[in-house]
């Protein structure tokens, strides 16, 4: 008996599952349709990482627990290391390494095994919604201006949308998306339960956040402190695809816990890149860690190209698609010191946000097919 394996998109609150006895897997098959609950078999560590912050509960045997305490993934509840028969003593050393919360032998441990899968089943989620993430491949290439523009281009198409800031550096997202002057927390003032990095409902962000319209709501990074932690970022971003709507996270350039915690959990990663050498040059450095993690990475290149890089030329020089290759924006600089919202009017950068949210809808499509 195999267990059926699926990818990202709304599949992320499973129950992760990381061993190569076939024996203990249909075991522990068999104990998750006791319990109704689904179960996601992950081939390696890098899968488990991507799992990590959202999986509702993680079983891993004795040489998946040696794989995976080297990478660091910090402490969660809900890990559980399996095995049968009488436990050797090594396998207590590695659930001590993960952060382990029990060790369970099989058959003896069956019923509280079958308890626990039965506890961590996911009630009421319902929605199939999708996460974007957008990272500048160099300072200043427009990754924030393209997150609000893809965030007002998905409210044109009806569906409620939130925009999370991830880069406490950024000056604050709320000053692009016009909701500056807007009621409501940011980072700094949002406190989520269980620590940061438990379930929270859409609707109580909602009801927290600026929201300029009702459809989208903007959750912005204050202009001095810290911005998210992980588990913080990656609940939020949850809990709007849970609720089936469209999130959009602005990732910083670098490489931070958070920023790499929310690409884990993305559908989709797209980063601007500048038609520059330069900035070329840049986005690799920025490209490299996303890549390593196995996010689902493309490419948005903008305009305009002093030296006649094209979007063929990126492709070659990054390894990576285009999603569009779009020219510059008319007036934009103009229009943001004016603290206009940029991408409501029709021109190359609605184009981009457009092409964004089709290319979203085909990785998340393509991630519940998996």
């Amino acid at each position: 008996m195999a267990a059926r394996t699926a990818v990202g998109g709304a599949d992320a609150r499973r129950v992760v599952v990381m061993t190569d006895d076939e024996e203990l897997l249909d075991e522990t098959v068999r104990l998750a349709a006791a319990a109704d609950a689904e179960l996601e078999r992950v081939p390696d560590a890098a899968g488990v990482r991507r799992r990590w912050h959202t999986a509702a509960l993680v079983l891993l045997d004795e040489d998946a627990a040696r794989a995976i305490g080297p990478l660091r993934l910090g402490r969660r509840d809900g890990v559980v290391v399996v095995c049968r028969g009488e436990p050797p003593g090594s396998l207590w050393e590695r659930a001590v390494a993960v952060g382990a919360e029990h060790v369970v032998s099989l058959p003896d441990g069956e019923a509280w095994l079958v308890r626990a899968l039965a506890d961590a089943r996911p009630a009421g989620d319902g929605g199939h919604g999708r996460v974007v993430a957008v990272v500048g491949g160099r300072g200043g290439a427009g990754a924030s201006v393209l997150a609000v523009a893809i965030a007002c281009q998905a409210r044109t198409r009806g569906t409620r949308v939130l925009l999370v800031d991830c880069d406490p550096l950024g000056g604050g997202l709320d000053l692009v998306a016009g909701a500056e002057d807007l009621e409501g927390f940011r980072w700094g003032g949002l406190v989520l339960g269980g620590g940061g990095g438990g379930r929270v409902a859409a609707e109580s962000l909602h009801e927290a956040l600026p929201s300029p319209d009702g459809m989208l709501t903007v959750l912005s990074c204050d202009r001095a402190g810290a911005g998210p932690e992980p588990d913080a970022a990656v609940a939020v971003v949850e809990a709007g695809r849970r609720a089936g709507e469209i999130v959009v996270c602005d990732l910083p350039r670098h490489p931070t816990d958070t920023a790499l915690a929310v690409a884990d959990v993305a559908d989709l990663v797209v980063m601007v890149v500048p038609a520059e050498v330069r900035a070329v040059a840049a986005a690799g450095r920025v490209a490299e860690p996303l890549v390593e993690r196995g996010a689902s990475l493309r490419v948005v290149v903008r305009g305009p190209a002093p030296g006649g890089l094209d979007a063929e030329d990126v492709e070659h020089a990054l390894g990576l698609d285009t999603v569009v290759s779009v020219a510059a924006e008319p007036g934009l600089a103009v229009l943001l010191d004016r603290g206009q919202i940029p991408g409501l009017r029709r021109g190359p950068l609605q184009d981009a946000a457009a092409a964004v949210l089709d290319a979203l809808d085909t990785a998340a499509d393509r991630g519940r097919a998996a």
